[in-house]
């Protein structure tokens, strides 16, 4: 019979064709919809209500929503003031995408608990030790830069991977990892993230550098907590970070005296000094010290020559210096790196210190941990309260 059908069309082909168009018309109307509707891109724009705020109270580029099924993240864009850098949704262990997809709003999707991160910074891979998630990390970038003994251990034992220069990262190792997302650090203008956006698993853009007080900063670890499922956790070790802060800043205040502070030092022909607002110059003033460059509006750091900051900062009481070397930093080095050090006042008065990177772990612990060096500084700053133990990154130097 079918047979028969076809035939008669054949043999009139004008028929034939005008039908077989609408058909064909059909086809792709209804392919469309289809596409349309199961399309993960399409969520629900609709502004969600209803749901439980987590608290920040030093944070400002990040608000956190649960809702019955899923968490709304959103991640304020720190260069474009009113902005949004990027927004995740969290789904429930238990829950799928698709079961829920007309109530997400539009945002990268995580399905589950990571199990197979990968970490582009030291801080990153330092908070998830503290939190206990380092079997939730496939591998890391810049490992050479890392004092992490515990992740180098992982790496050379073949649990996490070493996926090379986190400016050029090995895609190729990432994929075959089978890594569920990546943690990085967003810059301003950068344009993307290159091949890594081509792979498909979700970047989280780790900006919590780009917050302006220690304690903001360290709050981030509340979402890490959260996405790494150890919320609580995270949110104990926060308690401690904020008790401890807050202690010495108090303790700071009684203090007889308010030293000024030059921080850093030249770098070819450029002086990069911490902004006004940076968490710098903001732990700086909780430890009840003075810095040349307060008044400055800047987050970030400032670029001037060594005439500008020898005007602005060259009576400054200390001078303290971050440094990564084989060896220990002396007077004499300094001397033989710019003779225009011999002009400032801590310089004369031997009153440098110095926290060498590579042999203790500033970068790892005091992005999370600003409690760490908070108790330096009052110490350094307040002889008088150095009762309170050792100096944990910082030593004077030597001749």
């Amino acid at each position: 019979m079918i047979q028969t059908v076809i035939s008669h069309f054949m043999n009139h082909h004008s028929l034939f064709t005008i039908l077989m168009g609408k058909m064909k018309h059909s086809f792709y109307l209804c392919l469309f919809v289809l596409l349309v509707a199961a399309c993960p891109g399409r969520r629900s724009d609709k502004e969600l209500t209803g749901g439980d705020t987590l608290a920040f109270k030093y944070a400002e580029n990040i608000s956190v929503v649960g809702f019955r099924h899923f968490t709304v993240v959103e991640l304020k864009n720190p260069w474009k003031p009113g902005q949004l850098l990027h927004r995740y949704i969290l789904l429930n262990e238990s829950e799928s995408a698709t079961d829920y997809l007309d109530q997400l709003p539009e945002g990268t999707v995580i399905r589950s608990t990571p199990r197979r991160a990968v970490l582009f910074t030291t801080a990153h891979a330092a908070l998830l030790q503290m939190l206990g998630q380092l079997d939730a990390v496939g591998g890391v970038c810049d490992l050479k830069y890392m004092l992490l003994p515990e992740v180098k251990t992982r790496v050379a034992d073949g649990r996490m991977a070493d996926c090379g220069d986190g400016m050029a990262p090995n895609v190729e190792k990432i994929i075959e990892r089978k890594t569920d997302v990546l943690l990085l650090s967003p810059f301003e203008n950068s344009g993307g993230y290159g091949r890594l956006d081509k792979t498909g698993i979700p970047i989280i853009e780790c900006a919590d550098y780009m917050e302006t007080s220690p304690l903001g900063r360290a709050e981030w670890m509340k979402f890490y907590g959260l996405l790494f499922g150890c919320k609580e956790r995270a949110d104990s070790l926060f308690a401690v970070v904020e008790r401890n802060y807050l202690s010495l800043k108090k303790s700071a205040r009684r203090a007889r005296t308010s030293p000024s502070i030059l921080t850093e030092r030249i770098t070819g022909s450029t002086w990069y000094v911490p902004g006004g607002r940076s968490t710098v110059a903001v732990m700086l003033r909780d430890a009840a010290a003075r810095y040349p460059f307060a008044a400055d509006t800047h987050s970030g750091s400032l670029a001037l020559p060594f005439e500008s900051v020898l005007e602005k900062a060259g009576n400054a009481d200390l001078w303290l210096i971050k440094y990564n070397a084989s060896r220990s930093l002396t007077y004499a080095d300094l001397s033989a790196e710019y003779r225009g050090y011999k002009a400032l006042r801590a310089f004369k008065n031997k009153q440098v210190f110095a926290c060498n990177a590579s042999v203790v772990p500033y970068f790892e612990e005091t992005p999370f941990r600003p409690d760490l060096l908070l108790r330096d500084y009052v110490q350094l700053f307040h002889p008088e309260m150095r009762a309170k133990g050792a100096l944990r990154y910082f030593t004077p130097l030597t001749w």
